[in-house]
């Protein structure tokens, strides 16, 4: 089913963002996206920062709502938005200025069904462009009537139709993904074991010499050697080795989930 024909209500189009102690970042998320957008949500995870404030002084809807996981949360942020496009951020990401651009030229004849962004990721200060960091395209802005979030937790991403009418843009959102190395560990061990519990959940195994040995092995050598993560020089290899580690340390949670049932 294509929307070419459906009534994009007058060009419309929700903000939706959800949050959890992102004082950091959430106001150069929110003023991205501001002039782009009609409403801006935030569903937030009852903050003890002062993620909320800012909102607030910003003047956005906040929602607050326990976090149900990371594909649940986004898809309850969802329903919040009134119009049938929706602009999803993550708190950490921001719109570029030629990306507020481009959006802006494509508001009023929201013909597509999906629309697909170039991310550029910054790891601690440094823009990565290489190691299967860029251009790494993400769905941003859709028709909500169409698509919800899937995926297993923590990695969620956009479940469109097979037939599903995408246009590219090939401007950049801006992620600012870990400012030291302190968030980065943090964020590997936290994504870990979300994702072992997920995968364990639906019933997956651990195989100790692929996804332990193997897995995290392949990893660093295609991101670092064949998508050239090289190129980017010394925080291009803490990114690629940082990846393996994360393959390493969530097989390894899944397996002692597993061991503990026996399996």
């Amino acid at each position: 089913m294509s929307l070419k024909n459906h009534n994009s209500m007058d060009g419309k189009i929700s903000g939706v963002i959800i949050t959890y102690n992102e004082e950091k970042n959430i106001r150069r998320c929110i003023e991205s996206v501001q002039g782009v957008v009609d409403e801006i949500i935030v569903v937030d995870s009852h903050s003890t920062d002062k993620t909320v404030d800012i909102c607030r002084s910003l003047g956005v809807k906040v929602v607050l709502q326990s976090f149900l996981g990371y594909v649940e949360q986004k898809n309850f942020a969802l329903e919040q938005a009134q119009f049938n496009y929706v602009l999803s951020l993550d708190a950490d990401e921001a719109l570029s200025e030629d990306l507020k651009n481009a959006i802006l030229e494509q508001k009023y004849k929201l013909t597509f069904d999906a629309y697909r962004f170039n991310r550029l990721n910054n790891f601690y200060g440094k823009w990565l462009k290489h190691g299967q960091w860029y251009p790494d395209r993400k769905t941003r802005l859709w028709n909500k009537n169409l698509a919800k979030w899937g995926g297993t937790n923590p990695h969620d991403r956009v479940m469109l139709p097979p037939n599903a009418n995408i246009k590219i843009i090939e401007e950049d959102i801006l992620h600012y993904s870990y400012y030291e190395v302190k968030d980065h560990v943090d964020q590997i061990n936290k994504f870990a074991k979300v994702y072992a519990w997920a995968a364990y959940q639906e019933g997956r195994k651990s195989h100790v010499i692929w996804h332990i040995v193997l897995s995290p092995i392949f990893k660093f050598v295609k991101r670092y050697i064949f998508k050239l993560g090289f190129l980017d020089g010394y925080y291009g290899f803490v990114a690629c080795y940082n990846a393996a580690i994360l393959n390493y340390y969530k097989y390894i949670y899944l397996r002692e989930l597993n061991k503990k049932e026996g399996n």
